[in-house]
């Protein structure tokens, strides 16, 4: 990752309900935080009512985030672009 992520910006566009160890995403997500610019999740699931990032994924990845917003309609994915350009 070194090479192709190192300053960029990067986009996740992910549920959070991964199937492999939270400590793994987790040391990634820790990696990915120190070598990119920026780290946007966007996640589909967060524009249901009462939604909490439980998923042991979700829970692990957030701290390593600088936005994490929806993604589950063209308007949330607008405000996507909106982030980018700014």
């Amino acid at each position: 990752i070194r090479g192709y992520a190192r300053g960029a910006l990067l986009v996740i566009l992910s549920d959070g309900w991964d199937r492999g160890s939270p400590d793994v995403l987790r040391t990634q997500m820790e990696r990915l935080q120190r070598v990119t610019h920026r780290l946007i999740w966007v996640n589909p699931l967060k524009y249901t009512p009462g939604y909490a990032p439980l998923a042991q994924g979700m829970a692990a990845a957030l701290p390593y985030t600088d936005e994490f917003i929806e993604g589950h309609s063209f308007d949330s994915l607008e405000r996507l672009t909106e982030i980018i350009a700014s």
